[in-house]
């Protein structure tokens, strides 16, 4: 557990430790959401790939700040700060759904941003990939926030180096399938990255896995290529006919013919735009966020995840914060089945903010 003498005992009046110096009596951890540390869930900074090294967390966050390979509405380089944001909870949360609390079993730090700048697309995927391999080689969990979706191909392609020689295959969550050659003859923007992932070789065709497809797009030759390079893609009508659960299960299995781990992407807009707005590219009919949120604790918990990225929230379009929250929930609850999984398995706990000062 914790150390309460180090972190304070809480956040409730009742559990208010008396007699302590009211200055120093809570530990930052412990402080509300919108006190002090600006990191996800107020967990402790380990930007450093050194100390990374040398802790060794289970899952460090990762924020890519990049939206210059957008096509439609811009805005999701905030998109990371606004999901680290999104929360009111403090200290040692508890998972309802899991019956866990996370942070007292797998440790998670914030391994800041990727350095990088406007304007430069190709400078941008360098960082990213740099930054998310420095944390794959650390031994953590890389989760990465978006971001548009260009930056799944430098993530997923540093996860698939640092596991190499052992085999990534990809659950994608999306609207669209983003499988295009190019945007107006552009190779790398967010219409590109699961087609550069494959031509790459960072993982098969046969192994990527699509779900929540719907809409317009893609146009009938980039669904020629998909079928010619093995991909594997579930429609919403499928999600619609036999359920989430029952899709879900379906892709597990086929992430994981041939290879062992598994990369998570998830676009927030799989989710139907009436309960995530604030995204590049709205697409109406999605799925419902407690379906998404469902089928990430049950991916998680069957898989070995390797990695995972979530993208496209764009706060300039986010009413009242929704997407945000939908996103930030899709991180918790990821983590969360990581550490049920952990405690499953009879493994000791490695509580979170050890670290903190």
């Amino acid at each position: 557990m914790a150390d309460e003498t180090r972190r304070g005992r809480g956040t409730n009046d009742e559990d208010h430790p008396a007699g302590l110096d009211p200055y120093t009596e809570f530990h930052d951890f412990d402080l509300p959401a919108w006190v002090g540390s600006t990191s996800f869930q107020k967990l402790p900074h380990v930007t450093d790939g050194e100390a990374l090294r040398a802790h060794r967390p289970d899952v460090a966050i990762v924020g890519a700040p990049f939206d210059e390979a957008s096509s439609h509405r811009p805005g999701s380089r905030f998109g990371p700060r606004a999901i680290r944001a999104a929360t009111y909870h403090a200290g040692s949360v508890n998972s309802l759904q899991l019956g866990i609390q996370p942070f007292e079993w797998i440790d998670v730090v914030d391994a800041g941003d990727a350095p990088v700048v406007p304007v430069n697309v190709d400078r941008a995927h360098a960082v990213i990939r740099r930054k998310v391999l420095e944390v794959a080689q650390a031994g953590a969990i890389p989760i990465v926030l978006g971001g548009d979706h260009s930056i799944t191909f430098p993530s997923a392609s540093a996860v698939a180096e640092a596991v190499a020689p052992r085999r990534l295959g990809i659950v994608h969550f999306d609207a669209h399938a983003d499988t295009a050659n190019s945007t107006w003859g552009v190779l790398n923007s967010h219409g590109t990255p699961m087609r550069r992932l494959i031509e790459s070789g960072a993982v098969a065709g046969a192994n990527f896995v699509q779900v929540g497809l719907r809409g317009y797009w893609p146009p009938p030759e980039t669904l020629e290529w998909m079928r010619h390079n093995g991909l594997r893609t579930h429609f919403m009508t499928e999600i619609e006919e036999r359920g989430a659960e029952a899709v879900i299960a379906d892709a597990i299995a086929e992430a994981l013919d041939g290879p062992e781990l598994i990369y998570l992407s998830v676009d927030i807009d799989v989710v139907d735009p009436g309960m995530a707005p604030g995204t590049g590219t709205p697409e109406p009919g999605g799925m419902l966020s407690r379906e998404l949120l469902r089928a990430i604790r049950q991916v998680v918990g069957a898989v070995e995840l390797v990695g995972m990225d979530v993208v496209e929230v764009s706060p300039p379009y986010d009413v009242s914060e929704i997407t945000a929250a939908v996103a930030h929930r899709c991180v918790m609850e990821a983590i969360s089945a990581l550490a049920a999984k952990r405690r499953d398995a009879g493994l000791p706990a490695r509580p979170s903010g050890r670290w903190a000062t």
